[in-house]
């Protein structure tokens, strides 16, 4: 396990504090809450919700009124609201990373430039590397943000899908 985590850790370390706190950081919280919406759409969480509604509305009686069709918005609303938590989070996860990574690349940049005023900017090789390890971060957080997008679609997808179906399922023929 070690071999793996070295050029991990090395890699990290290269992109500078910004990549080392907040980046890696940020992509564990917003995979922590990309994980709890895969396992809750796909372990029973979503299915558990969605039969309550639908028992809920089998039971009653009356489904044509007024009231009856208030009491369907209430069931639906209150299973869409479960199934879309944390969603605008993982989306502002996915929008702040890349942000991380500029800002880890300004932070290396005025670094790299820091060392030019003082060596006076003749080594052309340590200014290459300084500018290495400062688009460092910029990758690894165009890196977090396009995984983000992926999931972040899935789940927007799957969101979708359950709610419409909830609302054919939902239906006011009595």
């Amino acid at each position: 396990m070690n071999e793996f985590l070295e050029p991990v850790r090395e890699y990290i370390d290269m992109g500078g504090p910004v990549l080392k706190y907040f980046i890696t950081t940020l992509a564990f919280f917003m995979w922590t809450l990309i994980l709890e919406r895969v396992a809750y759409y796909k372990l029973g969480g979503l299915r558990r919700d969605i039969n309550m509604a639908t028992d809920a509305w089998e039971a009653r009686k009356e489904r044509t009124s007024w009231h009856a069709h208030k009491v369907r918005e209430k069931l639906i609303s209150e299973v869409t609201i479960k199934v879309r938590s944390k969603l605008p989070m993982i989306k502002t996860m996915v929008a702040s990373a890349p942000l991380f990574g500029l800002l880890g690349t300004v932070t290396g940049m005025i670094t790299v430039f820091e060392v030019m005023a003082i060596t006076g900017g003749g080594d052309a090789r340590q200014m290459a590397g300084g500018v290495f390890s400062a688009t460092i971060p910029t990758l690894s957080g165009m890196v977090v943000a396009i995984t983000g997008i992926f999931a972040d679609t899935y789940l927007n997808r799957v969101a979708n899908k359950e709610t419409m179906l909830l609302e054919d399922h939902l239906t006011m023929d009595h």
